[in-house]
């Protein structure tokens, strides 16, 4: 067995910055903050670099990596830019937007699962934005923890999971998104295909491209032709971001049946119940107000909570079908996937 490796959490000075940029050029990973969740980065078109991510997370090799970039000038570096994909960059990158595109040669099979084409975004993190520009070079950068597990978005959950598997970790602060990038499928710019929801909707997607359809195409599906070739992207495997813990959803939770339940089954509300001033043990909720936006920044670090207590289920109840609801709800369900 392998030697755990020391890992030393690091926070953003041009110096850490300087330090990182220098290991990254080197062929090291990094767990590096976005503003979608943490995620951990190589060289994107370093195959060694890039082993490294997949042997730390545990990652199958038929999952792709998201190739990230400073600036939508690097496109032509990594991929085959269309009309329709400048469009959307300038409209909304610096951002979570990951488009798929053809690749170029430059980018090695082992971050596109062996296809020939590469999800590619510009994140808008400030502190991750400092960092690439001065790496220099495009990063691959999945979520920063063991594969299926609950995406990772503080610093702290990055070392809880992956502490002594890698040797540093970039803080940046909390998460402000909470939630993956959008990914839309631009292979063929005439038939644009929403693959995953995120902060980033539909309605937004449509505001640019009018004819976005979302995918018809189940996760299920997906990994079942996956055996000799990946998937076209990563998030689209039907069990994903999940707790140890099992977890039921429904539509609407009754209160009064949360409240009277057995206390080894926890229970999630979008919105705070109003209970009174002091609230069981076993009661949860993603946002005070209910809020999508809050919702969504604190769903992962909820679960991860949650799942840490050791209940018998997890109970949550799903957010209105629509914007950003659609990605928490997609999320959920995943997680919920037996």
């Amino acid at each position: 067995m392998a030697k755990p490796l020391q890992t030393r959490t690091l926070r953003a000075t041009a110096r850490n910055l300087a330090f990182l940029a220098r290991r990254l050029r080197a062929g090291e990973i990094v767990a590096v903050p976005t503003e979608t969740v943490y995620g951990l980065a190589g060289n994107a078109l370093d195959p060694a670099a890039c082993a490294k991510i997949f042997r730390a997370k545990g990652r199958p090799a038929s999952d792709p990596l998201i190739v990230h970039l400073h600036s939508a000038a690097q496109l032509p570096q990594v991929c085959q830019p269309n009309s329709a994909a400048l469009k959307l960059a300038r409209r909304f990158w610096p951002g979570p937007l990951t488009l798929v595109l053809p690749k170029t040669a430059a980018v090695p099979g082992i971050v596109t699962a062996g296809r020939d084409s590469v999800a590619v975004r510009v994140p808008s993190h400030p502190v991750f934005r400092r960092l690439l520009k001065l790496t220099g070079v495009p990063l691959a950068a999945p979520s920063a923890n063991r594969f299926g597990y609950i995406s990772p978005t503080t610093a702290r959950h990055v070392r809880e999971g992956l502490g002594g598997k890698i040797r540093h970790i970039l803080d940046g602060g909390a998460a402000q998104i909470g939630l993956e990038s959008t990914i839309l499928d631009l292979r063929d710019p005439r038939r644009p295909v929403l693959l995953r929801p995120g902060a980033i909707t539909l309605a937004d997607i449509r505001s640019v491209l009018p004819r976005v359809t979302e995918s018809r195409r189940t996760a299920r599906a997906a990994v079942t032709t996956a055996k000799s070739i990946g998937l076209v992207a990563p998030g689209l495997l039907a069990r994903h971001y999940s707790p140890r813990t099992l977890v039921v959803l429904h539509a609407v939770i009754p209160l009064p049946r949360a409240t009277s339940s057995d206390a080894r089954d926890a229970w999630v509300f979008l919105r705070r119940p109003r209970i009174g001033k002091k609230t069981a043990p076993n009661i949860f909720w993603l946002d005070e107000r209910g809020t999508l936006p809050g919702a969504a920044r604190r769903l992962f670090a909820t679960l991860r909570t949650i799942d840490a207590i050791k209940f018998r289920r997890i109970h949550v109840e799903l957010a209105p079908d629509r914007g950003l609801g659609r990605a928490i709800n997609d999320r959920l369900r995943r997680a919920a996937a037996r």
